[in-house]
């Protein structure tokens, strides 16, 4: 067995720097906890995973299971669930929240992301859900301290990528999906794939899935549903082989028959799906974006601590002016991209009918994006710097700065690239600029 806790790599500054945003001894508290966590457990397993075959990474003896697990254990799972669902007494802020992803993201990219996809299915039972399929799924789940129940996202095909939640567009046709799902007396019949982009589907117990409704529908004529991953009718692909983020498991699902009852559909198709997958992009866009303010973060200490290190030119290289002013904006960056994703995050958590349930009004898809499109944009530019700052060690595999540039890379692309989010953006934009409400009803009008 390969142990997870022998070869951490890279620097740790600590979490004891100056938050702006947050003053509290329990947000504190907090901090300190996960980025032990982060520091002791996901970045030792991570450094072991990146270095792994696709296969050997899925395989029980991997540290992917045990660092998840810990995670369970601890319970951070439960800080996305309201109190009367598992949660933790008095609910959790969203700056608690931000803070937990930080640190995350910190630790690894592909850790945090599998968390994160973790959630999916089983936080959305919790918001849409009957009571019979919270207590069949959430309950075990929210209890479970080993890891052995874990979801995914099953969203991405292999002709649809971020196109696939029906994004504003220039008014053509939406395209027909990749899986679909026919009707029958009591649920659906699900035939067809999803691309081996799916975070976590090797490893996944359960996936929240969109499927196009009829053979004579399209993406935006879709449903969701929590589907559990043994039924009969389901097999999933080959790990895949990918630059970074490597120590989240991506592969393909096929369904060939697969049943979901009507129970496990918690969003039906409808004018309503259109809108829940608008408010679902910005919870995962606020989300995404704490993450990458944790991977710019960890590149910004490696640099950081390198240059204060480092001895060229009679002194450490800190010293050099142009040291000094590649640092300086590494960290103007990191820091207007935290303040930024937390005050997206708190909007989403405020106005979201994911994040306010009932009472919510739509959180803004222009800002939301914003945040994830900046903040990824920064932890690619940092990362950059980092391996421009480390000279030849940052470009060593033995450099913890390598792994994170591939992993800023990737964040790129994944949950959404740059330009189709940046692009759904204007669009709201210039339609929607001088509203401060979300227009619910502009959405609905596109199923």
């Amino acid at each position: 067995m390969i142990s997870a806790m022998n070869d951490g790599g890279g620097h740790d500054l600590g979490a004891t720097f100056l938050d702006l945003a947050v003053g509290g001894s329990e947000d504190l508290q907090i901090r300190d906890e996960v980025h032990r966590l982060a520091r002791d457990v996901i970045r030792p397993a991570a450094r072991v995973l990146d270095r792994m075959s696709p296969q050997q990474r899925v395989e029980p003896s991997s540290p992917l299971h045990a660092a998840l697990g810990r995670l369970k254990e601890l319970g951070y799972h439960r800080l996305f669930l309201a109190p009367d669902q598992g949660g933790p007494e008095g609910g959790v802020t969203a700056a608690t929240q931000a803070v937990v992803l930080e640190e995350l993201g910190w630790g690894s990219l592909g850790l945090a992301t599998s968390f994160l996809v973790d959630l999916m299915p089983f936080v959305s039972i919790a918001m849409f859900g009957t009571e019979e399929l919270r207590r069949e799924l959430l309950v075990p789940w929210a209890e479970d301290t080993t890891g052995s129940l874990r979801g995914c996202w099953a969203i991405t095909e292999p002709d649809h990528g971020s196109d696939f939640l029906g994004l504003r567009h220039d008014g053509s046709t939406p395209p027909k999906g990749q899986l679909i799902a026919t009707r029958e007396e009591g649920g659906w019949r699900l035939a067809g794939q999803k691309s081996a982009w799916v975070s976590s589907a090797p490893v996944a117990t359960h996936a929240a899935v969109h499927a196009q409704a009829g053979a004579d529908g399209d993406i935006l004529h879709s449903f969701f549903a929590v589907v559990p991953l043994d039924a009969p009718g389901i097999a999933r692909g080959t790990p895949a082989a990918m630059l970074g983020a490597r120590d989240d498991p991506q592969g393909e699902i096929f369904f060939d028959g697969a049943f979901v009852p009507d129970s496990h559909v918690l969003v039906a198709p409808g004018p309503a799906y259109p809108v829940f997958g608008d408010q679902l992009l910005c919870m995962t866009s606020a989300i995404i974006a704490q993450v990458a303010v944790g991977v710019a973060r960890a590149a910004f200490e490696e640099a950081l601590a390198h240059a204060r290190a480092r001895v060229q030119g009679g002194s450490v290289i800190a010293a050099h002016k142009n040291v000094q002013l590649t640092l300086y904006g590494m960290f103007e960056k990191i820091e207007a991209a935290r303040a930024y994703s937390r005050l997206a995050l708190a909007h989403v958590q405020q106005t979201s009918m994911l994040g306010a349930g009932a009472a919510g009004t739509g959180a803004s898809p222009r800002h939301t994006r914003a945040a994830q499109i900046f903040a990824k944009r920064v932890a690619f530019e940092v990362a950059n710097d980092a391996v421009q700052v480390c000279g030849a060690f940052g470009l060593s595999e033995e450099s913890l700065t390598e792994k994170l540039l591939r992993d800023a890379r990737c964040l790129l692309i994944e949950d959404g690239t740059l330009e189709v989010l940046a692009l759904d953006a204007a669009r709201d934009v210039i339609a929607n600029y001088e509203s401060p409400t979300y227009k619910m009803e502009e959405v609905m009008a596109r199923w």
